[in-house]
């Protein structure tokens, strides 16, 4: 393993959550609640912004097919459906794939949903057009085969997004308020552009600012929040309570990576 992809999972593991805080919640804090990604999508739906989507809708002139890799209910792809023939969405979540396939039906856009983990289900994923893939990176420990089955199955173009940062870095104040507990504070989008170096890869890089969605505010906000600080719902009171005292940032880095199969 080279220097760059060991520190990249040695970084990750440290967000490992200690058991005893662990132990006092029954909800996963890795996995957003299904209706805040939908209403995410929704808004991106309405509203198709970003260097991401730009990269994509350029790749699809023609229109062509895309693979959404982790695609969650579809923020990736179902924003630019209108330039895509054929949809093959990847996902570990039935529930979430579920979502997108809802979202998809009214679009006109026919999906091949494919349950299970990248890259051990590329070999059952055919080749296509665009590869898209938004918000997966800093939940894989190895990235090189990641990127590397991302490559393999786009003809025209990989379309990556990730934040600046690991995306629950800005969550590290109400650990410390919450739990006296410090967090990490990488990876970053430059330690996974690293390891793509020494894979011999240079995408293209646009750094730009995203502003939080509605989906992050309100009822469903709280609760996406309150679960990723491992806190059970009889503290949600108190995590309200520090939010307005301490609102969680306006803004968000984002880093879009382009990458074009070489032809």
């Amino acid at each position: 393993m080279s220097n760059a992809a060991a520190r990249w999972r040695e970084q990750l593991a440290a967000w490992a959550i200690p058991e005893h805080i662990r132990a006092a919640v029954t909800e996963s804090p890795w996995l957003p609640p299904v209706e805040a990604m939908a209403r995410r999508v929704d808004e991106r739906i309405a509203e198709p912004v970003g260097p991401s989507l730009a990269r994509t809708v350029e790749a699809l002139d023609p229109p062509g097919s895309v693979l959404d890799v982790g695609a969650g209910t579809g923020a990736a792809s179902l924003p630019v459906a209108a330039r895509i023939t054929e949809l093959t969405a990847v996902d570990e979540s039935a529930e979430m794939l579920a979502a997108l396939g809802a979202r998809a039906e009214p679009l006109g856009l026919p999906v091949h949903a494919v349950r299970g983990r990248w890259p051990e289900i590329a070999p059952d994923v055919s080749t296509v057009d665009v590869v898209v893939c938004h918000h997966v990176l800093y939940n894989v420990p190895d990235l090189g085969p990641f990127v590397e089955a991302l490559a393999g199955h786009a003809r025209r173009r990989v379309v990556v997004e990730l934040t600046g940062r690991h995306p629950l870095y800005v969550l590290n104040p109400y650990w410390r308020i919450l739990h006296d507990l410090e967090r990490p504070d990488g990876p970053t989008a430059d330690d996974a552009l690293a390891v793509l170096a020494e894979m011999g890869l240079r995408p293209r890089v646009e750094r730009w600012s995203r502003p939080q969605t509605r989906a992050a505010a309100g009822p469903v906000g709280l609760e996406t929040t309150r679960r990723s600080l491992c806190l059970p719902p009889e503290r949600a009171a108190e995590l309200e309570a520090v939010l307005r005292d301490h609102p969680l940032p306006c803004t968000r880095d984002i880093v879009t990576l382009t990458l074009d199969p070489q032809r």
